[in-house]
Order: structure tokens, then C-alpha cells, then sequence
């Protein structure tokens, strides 16, 4: 892939996680609806493993959260991003 490519779609899912991910439903997800209707959610509370960077995706020191949640989009996005960028290069020296 040329790297204008890969410019190009970076840049398209950083403007979907900025312009759209504000709208996403405040609903629960269908696992947690799910727990809440068989009455096991408090089972899933608890200590917890790993410590959430942006937890329910409110930025610290943002009071709009629209702006924090859109803000958490873009941070998520780059770190995919770099994940995935790295591991294609580790994988892509290794197959040569």
C-alpha cells in the first residue's frame, strides 16, 4: 500500500470518529441488556482488571461530552492505528 493510501484512510477514520462517534446511543450494549434481563449484571462489577485510559469515554477536564467523547474517538483511532501499522511492519520484515 502506498503511504497516500495509508494518509488517506487514517484521515477518513479519524473525520468518522470525530464527526459521528458524539451520536452513538447511550443505550447499553446487548451483553449488558442482556445481563440486566437474566439479573446477573452485578456479577460483572467488580475489581477491575485493567484500568480503563478514558473510561466510559469522558476525557478528564472536559465538561462537554460531546466534545470528549469525539476527542476519545480520535485518541482510540491513532492507537489502533499505530498498533496495527506496527504489527504490519514486524510481520511484513519477518516475511521477507
Amino acid at each position: 500500500m502506498r503511504q497516500r493510501e495509508i494518509v488517506i484512510g487514517l484521515a477518513v477514520a479519524l473525520a468518522i470518529a470525530l464527526l459521528l462517534s458524539p451520536f452513538a446511543s447511550s443505550w447499553p450494549d446487548g451483553l449488558e441488556k442482556v445481563a440486566k434481563d437474566l439479573g446477573f449484571i452485578e456479577k460483572g462489577e467488580g475489581a477491575e482488571v485493567l484500568k480503563a485510559p478514558i473510561p466510559d469515554y469522558k476525557f478528564p477536564g472536559l465538561d462537554s461530552e460531546g466534545f470528549s467523547t469525539a476527542l476519545s474517538g480520535a485518541i482510540g483511532t491513532f492507537a489502533m492505528f499505530g498498533i496495527g501499522f506496527g504489527v504490519a511492519r514486524l510481520l511484513r520484515r519477518k516475511g521477507q
